[in-house]
């Protein structure tokens, strides 16, 4: 208590000798009897004047690829403007209404304070002198409090009355003495203009007349500007959106004054007063975050991205709260154009609520850059429910089974390897039932070692009838034929076939511990895709062979900029060559058979001739079905299917107005919703040719061929394909060798052929 007393009475005596009293106190001579005037104006001369003025919470921005915006992230909806973007009006009715002074004083108003004293004297009510220096102040100390945590000092930077009172009022004081030191005038109100609330959640006088009345502060009216500064003493009761007639009675209270100090002529000033309150309410577009967002599931992935953005702090908890006070510019990919028509086919198709519970889900990505253009799903987003993860990005769950997309990697590792475009597969002859339907089985002999089914046979069947024999690898992917890619991953090696996922950026999500893993081991994931990704993954995959061999990570953002102007520094995967061109191209140029007549999306061949590669994925049980596909500029990938919960078959239902009979395929739905919509977005653009695989790609490597003269058929068969060749075995007497052995090859011992190509092995009866 002695130190407040010291305090007070320090106060008064430096009042005093600058012959002043302070209103605001009205402390009686008898509460500083017992006080050392003395030591307390040496304690309030050594008293710290800084007030912490921290950079103001200001709305971020997120923006489309045309400059449209996302979402306007923020805590607090706020702009901070300089100075010269605050018109003269403005400043002079803030000034009118809360210190006419404002320019003639110092931190404190003597006039003011001396006004104030008599009206105190003479009244049971308190009237205060504060200049709009001290109220600034006020509102800084207050806000630093409140940021730093300290709730007990934010309570004491506000306080009205004891103890708390007077202290605050001193402390404060000095921070106005100090501040007036250090800033000009016009720092000080334009700092209080860009600091205080006015009301109906906005703060800041930027802020509130984009929200008021739909333009800049540069451009506020005389009438605007007056409703504005007699906002700012009662902004829970005279904000113009709730109460406009308390807003226009103090509206001309403000103009009345401002008649008064002649900042506006009076004829200026009676016009304002007799014109009525005109507001044009605009409420910034995804205000405060996703939840009102045209594109919240983009939104959502915006900033989840930006989370891990170590520039913008130490940990997540920083980057987010960065984001929402920082005042960033964060431009997109989104392109609006894009995403519009993604989104419209996929709902027109699979509509949002369907009857049926059937859920679908695309992205479209740039390849070479990553940069990720559109992302749809036929659900209403919900932050508080289940519909609040992306079914497109999958950071939460762990992504749905690929089906036969899967098979571009096998393809990818048989470029690698060095097989021919033009190379075939011998499909092998059914050997087995399952289900009632033929299949092949697979034995452990035939995927032997870690990426094998162990002892055990891994049973195979076709979605149609197929004859066995050599295939060639163009036919195997456009009829998508199982059992043709389990051989041919047979050959390859399925652990080299499950490395080829990872290299193209192709994992799922380990529930276990939140991250990604590698795609299961087992030859069904392998080769059928059993195992689960997101669509943005399989459109990046697709997007990596469409870039001749470069992978680009996926990503949102192109940059961010601080509050300054100035760039964010962004860490950001650089694209590198995965697989090389050529054998990109040989990819390509496989998958752009599933658009002929006997391919799975026969159907989806774009419009006009345009050149394009894909393939559909459909999952035992009709679960999820798939097509992926992509053009030179532009790779889609489009999923529908169940949600994680529903286990049920796709089958005898109505979806769209198209009704789904015994099965739903990766062409009946998915396939057409990527046609419509590729045809839709590359409408304008160049018919950008796929670029043809040389001659050596077409044709594989060529090796000479193993003299298998006088070996057993198994014998010569292992050898014949260990050496890469597709070997057909035909039986002819030979007088030169023994019962059972090789005689010769068609093409002979020694000759050039190319590695996935047929030879025979003649062998003696």
């Amino acid at each position: 208590m002695g130190s407040v007393l010291s305090l007070l009475g320090a106060f008064v005596a430096t009042s005093m000798a600058l012959g002043l009293l302070f209103a605001g106190l009205l402390i009686p001579a008898t509460g500083l009897a017992g006080a050392s005037v003395k030591g307390g104006v040496k304690e309030f001369d050594d008293m710290s004047g800084t007030l912490t003025e921290n950079a103001l919470s200001q709305q971020s921005k997120i923006l489309a690829k045309d400059g449209s915006v996302i979402a306007t992230p923020y805590d607090e909806n706020r702009i901070v403007v300089p100075s010269s973007a605050i018109p003269k009006v403005m400043k002079d009715a803030q000034v009118a209404i809360e210190d006419e002074r404002f320019y003639d004083h110092g931190a404190l108003d003597q006039r003011g304070i001396l006004r104030a004293v008599a009206a105190n004297l003479v009244s049971s009510s308190t009237q205060g002198a504060s200049t709009l220096t001290q109220q600034y102040v006020k509102v800084a100390a207050q806000r630093a409090a409140i940021e730093s945590g300290d709730k007990e000092e934010a309570k004491k930077a506000v306080a009205q009355h004891g103890t708390d009172a007077y202290v605050r009022k001193i402390k404060q004081l000095k921070m106005a003495v100090e501040l007036e030191k250090t800033h000009t005038k016009d720092q000080i109100l334009t700092s209080y203009l860009n600091l205080v609330f006015f009301g109906d959640g906005t703060y800041g006088i930027e802020a509130a007349s984009q929200h008021y009345f739909g333009h800049p502060a540069k451009d506020l009216t005389l009438p605007e500007a007056a409703t504005l500064a007699g906002v700012v003493n009662l902004p829970g009761s005279t904000d113009p959106v709730h109460n406009p007639k308390a807003a226009v009675k103090r509206r001309d209270i403000v103009l009345q004054k401002m008649i008064d100090q002649g900042k506006v002529s009076e004829a200026e000033g009676k016009a304002a007063i007799a014109s009525p309150l005109k507001t044009n309410v605009t409420n910034v577009a995804g205000g405060g975050g996703c939840q009102g967002s045209k594109y919240p599931y983009f939104c959502d992935y915006v900033t989840d991205w930006v989370a891990d953005q170590p520039a913008l702090g130490a940990n997540r908890k920083e980057r987010l709260a960065k984001l929402k006070t920082g005042g960033l510019t964060i431009q997109t990919s989104l392109d609006p154009k894009k995403m519009s028509a993604l989104d419209s086919n996929l709902k027109k198709r699979v509509p949002v609520g369907n009857g049926a519970d059937v859920q679908a889900a695309g992205v479209i990505i740039e390849p070479g850059t990553g940069l990720v253009q559109a992302m749809s799903q036929n659900a209403k987003y919900d932050v508080a429910g289940s519909n609040h993860f992306s079914t497109s990005v999958d950071w939460v769950r762990s992504g749905f089974p690929i089906g036969s997309t899967a098979k571009i990697f096998a393809i990818v590792e048989a470029m690698r390897q060095g097989r021919a475009v033009d190379s075939t597969v011998n499909v092998p002859a059914m050997n087995g039932t399952k289900g009632g339907r033929p299949v092949y089985n697979f034995t452990s002999k035939t995927f032997p070692g870690q990426c094998g089914q162990g002892a055990g046979n891994w049973s195979v069947g076709n979605d149609h009838p197929v004859s066995s024999g050599p295939m060639s690898l163009s036919k195997a992917t456009a009829e998508s034929v199982n059992t043709a890619f389990g051989a041919l991953v047979a050959s390859l090696g399925p652990c080299k076939v499950r490395d080829t996922f990872k290299l193209m950026g192709v994992q799922a999500r380990d529930l276990n511990t939140g991250g990604w893993r590698d795609i299961r081991r087992d030859p069904s994931s392998i080769v059928l895709g059993s195992d689960s990704s997101s669509p943005m993954m399989m459109a990046n995959a697709f997007a990596t062979v469409a870039a001749d061999g470069k992978y680009c990570a996926p990503r949102p953002v192109v940059s961010i900029k601080q509050a300054n102007g100035k760039p964010v520094a962004l860490k950001v995967e650089a694209c590198k060559q995965v697989i090389s061109q050529q054998e990109a191209r040989g990819t390509a140029k496989i998958f752009t058979h599933v658009f002929d007549s006997d391919g799975t999306a026969s159907d989806a061949k774009l419009a006009d001739g345009r050149e394009a590669f894909g393939k559909t994925g459909t999952v035992d049980g009709s679960l999820h079905t798939w097509f992926v596909g992509s053009t030179k500029q532009l790779s889609t990938a489009v999923w529908v299917g169940r949600g994680f919960d529903n286990k049920n078959p796709i089958k005898n239902v109505t979806i769209g107005g198209k009704h789904i009979g015994t099965f739903l395929y990766g062409g009946d739905i998915a396939a057409p919703v990527w046609k419509e919509t590729m045809d839709t977005i590359s409408k304008g653009m160049p018919k950008a040719k796929l670029a043809e695989p040389d001659k050596a790609t077409k044709q594989g490597d060529e090796v000479s061929v193993p003299d298998v003269k006088g070996k057993s058929e198994a014998d010569a068969k292992s050898t014949l394909e260990k050496a890469g060749f597709l070997v057909t075995v035909s039986k002819q007497n030979s007088g030169d060798v023994s019962g059972g052995q090789a005689f010769k090859t068609d093409p002979a011992a020694g000759q050039k052929l190319g590695k996935g190509k047929k030879i025979t092995l003649y062998v003696k009866p």
